[in-house]
């Protein structure tokens, strides 16, 4: 079944089988590996990506279900080539990373919670990555690379509009 996907801003047609997951889409077809493969339950959070700007678990979604929709990944989270994005930025700065399995997940997911919300408080951060499992962070530090990202969301937002930022 021939699909038509829109992925991190470049639109592509794809020959799949009606049942491949999203998931599977991106990673055997697209060839975009930083998207994981984990629990293939939905349990997880390694597979998230953003779908429309809301965080999605693609290893529940068919690939022919994101026909018409924009959906970003891990790589098209980076400002550019060989650059960080902000989130990701953040987390390498607090560390809010260690083995990096699930930091892919962790970043889409925070990503696409800013985009909603740029001042979340501490249990909006965890309610947004609560379906994201990590064995090894404690999330501390994944709690305060998003808070991080925020904050300097906020002040680019503020420089981009001529204001003064904080």
């Amino acid at each position: 079944m021939k699909v038509s996907l829109t992925v991190n801003n470049r639109k592509t047609d794809i020959d799949v089988e009606p049942r491949t997951t999203l998931l599977d889409a991106l990673r055997d077809e697209l060839s975009l590996k930083g998207t994981h493969a984990g629990c293939e339950h939905g349990v997880c959070g390694a597979c998230t990506v953003m779908v429309d700007g809301v965080a999605v678990r693609s290893c529940l979604m068919f690939a022919v279900q994101g026909e018409g929709l924009d959906i970003t990944t891990i790589e098209g989270i980076a400002r550019g080539e060989g650059e960080l994005g902000i989130v990701q930025d953040a987390f390498c700065e607090t560390h809010g990373l260690q083995c990096g399995y699930c930091t892919p997940g962790m970043i889409v997911a925070a990503q696409a919670l800013l985009r909603q919300n740029q001042t979340p408080t501490d249990d909006e951060i965890r309610e947004a990555i609560s379906g994201n499992i990590c064995r090894c962070t404690g999330y501390g530090q994944i709690v305060e690379a998003i808070r991080l990202a925020a904050k300097r969301m906020r002040e680019s937002n503020a420089l981009r509009a001529g204001e003064v930022a904080e």
